[in-house]
């Protein structure tokens, strides 16, 4: 059985891809939730509110894709593959959502809540990369935690260029993806 907060963050992801954000009133959302109007306040103040929590959903995708994906006994370059693959099929898979999850976040007093959503996508990405070092497959004086927060934006940037950004073809994805590849181990390795 889904709550009534889950009901009211599906129903806001697809009125957003329906109406976009400006046009989306919140009298939308509680209908396509079949709640009452009240009840959505009871979650969240305003529509711009539901924005983080749309957020929090896609991390929680990338983070159960990387645990899905990456062999954490694998050598720099298949994680970093398995890393890649992982971010950009998430963000293949929400990418209607995540350019106004972006917007949204971005026009609000919301935006301040970014690194608390992306945290634990980056703590995972931190454990990675601490790995490689004491197996001494990167160079020991990576700041593993600024690193981690680098690494994510950069790959979801090249991913959100692929979806977002341009017209969608899958040689374009893969070079993309290649090129990545070639970037992060050049600025991993030892």
């Amino acid at each position: 059985m889904i709550d009534k907060k889950e009901k009211i963050i599906q129903a806001a992801i697809e009125v957003f891809k329906e109406k976009g954000i400006e046009k989306t009133k919140i009298s939308d959302v509680v209908k396509k939730a079949e709640i009452a109007q009240g009840t959505f306040y009871l979650y969240f103040p305003s529509k711009l509110s539901v924005m983080p929590a749309i957020a929090e959903k896609i991390v929680v995708q990338f983070i159960r894709k990387i645990e899905e994906t990456v062999n954490d006994e694998g050598s720099l370059s298949e994680q970093l593959v398995q890393l890649i693959d992982a971010i950009f099929h998430v963000t293949g898979e929400f990418r209607d959502v995540s350019a106004l999850v972006y917007a949204g976040l971005s026009s609000t007093e919301h935006m301040n809540e970014w690194e608390k959503i992306y945290r634990p996508l980056y703590e995972l990405t931190q454990g990675l990369l601490d790995q490689q070092k004491k197996r001494e497959l990167i160079r020991a004086t990576v700041d593993s935690n600024r690193t981690a927060k680098i690494v994510i934006g950069l790959i979801e940037s090249a991913a959100e260029q692929v979806y977002l950004y341009d017209a969608y073809d899958a040689e374009n994805e893969k070079q993309q993806k290649t090129e990545l590849l070639t970037f992060l181990e050049h600025a991993l390795r030892l």
